[in-house]
């Protein structure tokens, strides 16, 4: 199976994930629509005000982040490779009055259909892992930067995508840097685990060094390169929530999360 063809099984996954997660309680969407912020501390500790900004927001699924920052004040325009979320996006960025551009496009192909540079360009939790190669993502976030621009990503750890968590417990399988495509076939999703769909996928593993080199070989300058134990979301077995508000491994043996920050100079 080619790329396009591995893309489109995702892209219809995606499309029947969209439907489960805007009704599940992980996404939450009436009290999204209160509190119109769906936003966790490393994101916003690490772009702080960010209104009268231009953002351009990468894999935005249905865009409760990507109307949050809106309402926080930037201009946004956000991408994501499933129709079905895109117009949901639509939808509520109407319903809630919060506006802000949604475009239906695969993430490696935004610079076809979003021409604008950005003063941030944004990504977060669950996003690279849908990419076979880092290199030409890296080059389209340089081209949508302005100068100055800030670049920022938090994501789950490499680490954690080693194991298979279709088994229980989870075994750890695949490389931290695998080259080659995860395909992944069970029911359910993360966003409700009690669902019938069945999800399938193809995904890569990527190190936080090609991450990093990725960027640096595209002329972004590196800020700040952080790991960290706690994640906002209880997506891995065995996470125990703390007192910050945060998801922690029982077992504590690994991080969770990592966050890169960059600049275009």
């Amino acid at each position: 199976m080619d790329l396009k063809e591995q893309f489109e099984v995702n892209r219809q996954t995606w499309n029947e994930k969209t439907a489960v997660h805007f009704e599940s309680k992980f996404y939450d969407k009436d009290a999204f629509a209160k509190a119109k912020n769906s936003l966790n501390s490393y994101e916003l500790k690490a772009l702080g005000d960010v209104t009268g900004k231009s953002m351009l927001h990468l894999q935005c699924h249905f865009g409760q982040d990507s109307l949050s920052w809106a309402h926080k004040g930037a201009a946004v325009t956000a991408v994501d490779i499933s129709d079905a979320a895109i117009k949901k996006a639509q939808e509520l960025s109407a319903s809630l009055e919060i506006p802000a551009t949604f475009v239906c496009c695969n993430v490696l192909d935004t610079s076809q259909h979003v021409q604008e540079q950005f003063d941030i360009v944004f990504t977060s939790y669950g996003t690279i892992g849908w990419l076979p190669d880092l290199k030409p993502w890296a080059q389209m976030i340089a081209d949508r930067l302005k100068k100055d621009g800030i670049f920022y990503i938090v994501e789950f750890h490499p680490i954690a995508w080693m194991y298979d968590y279709n088994v229980s417990p989870p075994v750890m399988k695949y490389h931290y840097a695998r080259e080659e495509a995860i395909y992944d076939e069970y029911e359910g999703t993360y966003g409700d685990d009690k669902s019938t769909m069945i999800s399938k996928e193809y995904g890569w593993n990527h190190s936080l060094s090609e991450v990093i080199q990725s960027l640096i070989n595209a002329g972004l300058q590196i800020a700040l390169v952080a790991e960290h134990d706690g994640s906002p979301y209880d997506v891995f077995p065995s996470m125990e929530l703390n007192e910050d508000g945060l998801y922690y491994l029982k077992d504590g043996l690994y991080p969770t999360v990592f966050e890169v920050k960059a600049y275009k100079k």
